[in-house]
């Protein structure tokens, strides 16, 4: 404790601000994990014409017969569909690895699952096996998995709550600058070509390598070395070089504090998660908002946008770079959500972004349905899905996972996480599978659907989620106790900080009303 402390004066927390330790874990982690899910997600967009004649003339030379068209649609379905089912068996596996080895040391392990398919698609082409691709999907969503959900959590366990959500949206503007960046490199000139795109595919490897050589010297979450760790003395270190100052006693106390309101609930699994009473709106609240963020159609627009840009007139050969441009929009306004986030709290911007996307939903079905007999409607449809694209990268796409960080504790995060990522690919996996049938059924009256989702989100999020801005972990516990029915008490114990008795606030205790 600072020397000038006497007994029975409190410490006093902080403003916190951006140091360059603090700017720096931000950067690494987010360009090292997050724009690697991004990437793959776009990447094979762009060369797919390329990567299927490499699977048709594979299986030629191999079996001297021409592939059957089903069999290569089962293919390239594979293709696509390996890296959201891997990134569903990757949530699952973020719960013991974050206990075990740490949120950093996770991150650290996790570039195995980066950069041994990255290895494994650059020489797909030489080694003559589509298989290799299929496999290497897998393995690299199992990457992505973990990423999308370790990076958020390490970064709001790193952060001040006043920059908490600012650096919490972070993770998912590198995801959509990876996305971005798929794109780019996916311009026929450049390798999104019959010669380029085992390179493309390729060069997910190297943010994991950068990672993999500089995270080592940035510090593990404070939080979790004191909670779960015990270790004070590295924690209070790690909160000194992130905060920039020596007194870091303040935000020390309110971990102790919530280290002795958790130490009753030990760390909590996810079977465990699903039964505890305090935590039920927050886990009903974080599968909501991301079966929203997956179900509301985002992929659908980006599946539609291609036919919607070639019916405006664009050129088939300048539909390529008209992509780019909506993806450098997404990016754009997801950097105005980490500027804005905390002025307008989390809450604002999740209802607006979902009630954007829900109004272009339906807009782009009038559009869609009448831009043949209308001359100018097709205009009118572009500006619908740059608008969703907007609303979605204001709110849905980012906010959750901030949400997700804010509304848990630290022995129940882990859990939550591992809950959310599940249902977030999840959902992404089951619009990749039935968009394409709902698209051939319905045409464009299936974005009803998804508008519908939108506007059930959004009214879920009025009803329940509170603006968790600028609120310490245990204060938004707190606010979520009436509607749980429980109630948080304050009993007696003793803290390890010097404390006036009067001031003692000790374990929380949750009762049932």
């Amino acid at each position: 404790m600072a020397e000038n402390e006497e007994w029975g004066k409190e410490p006093v927390e902080r403003r916190g601000r951006l140091t360059a330790v603090l700017a720096l874990a931000t950067l690494i982690s987010a360009f090292g994990s997050s724009f690697q899910y991004g990437y793959n997600v776009a990447v094979i967009n762009s060369p797919a014409p390329f990567m299927q004649q490499f699977y048709n003339t594979t299986y030629l030379e191999r079996y001297d017969r021409p592939m059957e068209e089903n069999f290569l649609t089962l293919l390239w379905s594979l293709s696509v569909s390996m890296y959201p089912l891997g990134g569903f068996f990757g949530s699952l596996m973020v719960a013991p690895l974050v206990n075990k080895l740490g949120r950093k040391g996770t991150l650290l392990f996790n570039n195995i699952f980066s950069i041994v398919p990255a290895v494994m698609m650059g020489v797909s082409e030489i080694a003559k096996s589509y298989e290799i691709i299929i496999v290497a999907r897998f393995i690299v969503g199992i990457c992505a998995g973990l990423s999308s959900n370790v990076v958020p959590m390490y970064l709001g366990e790193l952060s001040p709550k006043n920059l908490r959500g600012a650096l919490g949206i972070v993770p998912q503007l590198f995801i959509t600058i990876g996305i971005l960046s798929a794109q780019v490199l996916g311009i026929r000139n450049i390798l999104g070509n019959s010669t380029g795109w085992p390179l493309m595919l390729g060069l997910t490897g190297i943010p994991a390598l950068i990672e993999l050589l500089l995270l080592p010297f940035f510090p593990e979450s404070p939080r979790y070395m004191l909670i779960q760790r015990g270790d004070e003395e590295t924690a209070r270190k790690a909160l000194q070089r992130l905060r920039g100052w020596d007194d870091v006693d303040a935000e020390l106390s309110e971990m102790h504090l919530e280290n002795q309101s958790e130490k009753a609930e030990g760390r909590l699994s996810v079977l465990s998660l699903l039964s505890q009473r305090s935590l039920r709106w927050q886990l009903v609240s974080i599968i909501i908002m991301n079966m929203g963020q997956q179900l509301s159609g985002v992929n659908a627009i980006y599946y539609y946008a291609d036919s919607i840009y070639a019916t405006a007139g664009v050129k088939q050969n300048d539909i390529q770079y008209v992509t780019v441009g909506t993806g450098a929009v997404n990016v754009f306004m997801t950097i105005a959500a980490v500027f804005i986030v905390e002025a307008t709290g989390r809450r604002l911007l999740l209802l607006c972004g979902f009630g954007i996307c829900c109004g272009a939903c339906v807009l782009l079905t009038v559009a869609l349905n009448i831009q043949e007999s209308v001359t100018w409607m097709p205009y009118i449809s572009i500006t619908c899905v740059i608008i969703y694209v907007i609303g979605h990268a204001i709110g849905p796409s980012p906010i959750p996972y901030v949400v997700t960080t804010e509304m848990f504790r630290q022995s129940a995060r882990p859990a939550a996480f591992m809950v959310a990522g599940s249902v977030h690919w999840l959902s992404n996996f089951t619009v990749g599978l039935v968009f394409p049938f709902l698209e051939r059924g319905l045409g464009p009256y299936s974005f009803i659907i998804f508008s519908f989702i939108c506007l059930l989100t959004l009214i879920y999020i009025w009803l329940v989620v509170p603006e968790t801005k600028n609120k310490t972990f245990l204060e938004i516990c707190q606010m979520f106790a009436k509607r749980n029915k429980v109630e948080i008490k304050l009993g007696d114990g003793d803290l390890p900080l010097k404390e006036s008795k009067e001031s003692l606030e000790d374990a929380v205790k949750v009762t049932a009303f």
